[in-house]
């Protein structure tokens, strides 16, 4: 079984983002300004980028095995 990890950058502070490594290997990176248009989208959670990277794996939260 591949281990899933997500990890999370820049929540509550400035540019947030998410990336998603499965077995060691990126599949997706994002950040949140680029879904929300809002310049360094200071104080947000990465909610969009996440979505995204889960999307672009074809996996969905429950999946994640570390965050």
């Amino acid at each position: 079984m591949a281990l899933k990890v997500l990890g999370l950058s820049g929540a509550l502070s400035h540019d947030p983002s998410a990336a998603l490594y499965v077995d060691g290997e990126l599949v997706a990176a994002a950040e949140e300004e680029r879904f929300i248009r809002d310049k360094h989208a200071k104080n947000k959670m990465p909610v969009e980028a996440t979505r995204f990277c889960l999307q672009q794996a074809r996996l969905q939260a429950a999946d994640i095995d570390v965050v």
